[in-house]
């Protein structure tokens, strides 16, 4: 695979997972169950938006069509975003909003402390900055999940129901094809596979502390990553696009 490809898709992946992450918690805002916990999870979805920015403007350099962040962002067909699924399913109620926060959060602290070392400056650089909002999002999700988990029967069972219910879409976070091979060989990626011992590590601690189980089910959800999404993702860029489309080139 042509290099530059690859790194214009590396980006691609690393932007969606955020670009999409942050849509979903955006759609928290005023819907949390208290307003401080309304401002902690619209300030994470800034997080990623920003994060998610940074990059594809990084991608389109690479690219060198002269395509924007925004457009590569908002003029993609459904197929072409290559985020994991997680990342776009559904919020539910606020167990699983956690749930899914603190998956994804315990996974880009090792993967994006990893892209610190990355030979290609830009990344190392984005990845610097954001491990340090990543920090907090771990702190923040592991906090919620303790105190949900060790709290009433009722929290109880619903966290354990949501990290059961998103468990499925867990494996694909470590799955690496040619590309993240590529990017890896060439220290511009991360190696996944050395991650995945550590995350499950992590999280069975944090489980343990929070009274609750790591799910047992082996069956796993993939996909993403070569456009086969949930349709979850459809109903997403039906909001995100309907600006570009409507007004398509409109300038404030």
């Amino acid at each position: 695979m042509e290099t530059n490809k690859a790194l214009f898709n590396y980006c691609l992946r690393l932007a969606d997972d955020s670009l999409i992450l942050g849509h979903r918690l955006s759609e928290m805002c005023s819907k949390a169950p208290v307003i401080e916990e309304d401002l902690a999870l619209t300030n994470i979805a800034l997080d990623h938006i920003g994060r998610a920015q940074a990059i594809l403007n990084y991608a389109g350099v690479v690219e060198g069509k002269g395509r924007t962040e925004d457009d590569i962002a908002y003029r993609r067909e459904e197929r072409e975003y290559q985020n994991h699924l997680i990342t776009e399913q559904e919020n539910g109620d606020f167990a699983h909003v956690i749930a899914r926060q603190l998956y994804i959060s315990l996974f880009e602290s090792l993967l994006y402390a990893e892209l610190e070392k990355s030979k290609d400056q830009t990344i190392a650089a984005i990845a610097s900055k954001t491990i340090k909002e990543i920090k907090y999002h771990l702190i923040h999700a592991t906090d919620w999940t303790i105190r949900l988990g060790d709290g009433t029967e009722e929290s109880h069972t619903r966290m354990q129901k949501a990290l059961n219910d998103l468990w499925m879409y867990t494996g694909e976070l470590f799955e690496m094809d040619e590309m993240d091979l590529l990017m890896a060989k060439l220290g511009i990626g991360a190696d996944l596979t050395p991650m995945k011992i550590q995350w499950e590590q992590q999280l069975a601690n944090i489980l343990s502390e929070a009274t609750l189980k790591v799910p047992a089910d082996s069956y796993m959800q993939t996909g993403g990553r070569s456009g086969m999404h949930t349709e979850s993702l459809g109903h997403i860029l039906s909001e995100m696009q309907y600006l570009q489309r409507t007004f398509p080139d409109a300038k404030w």
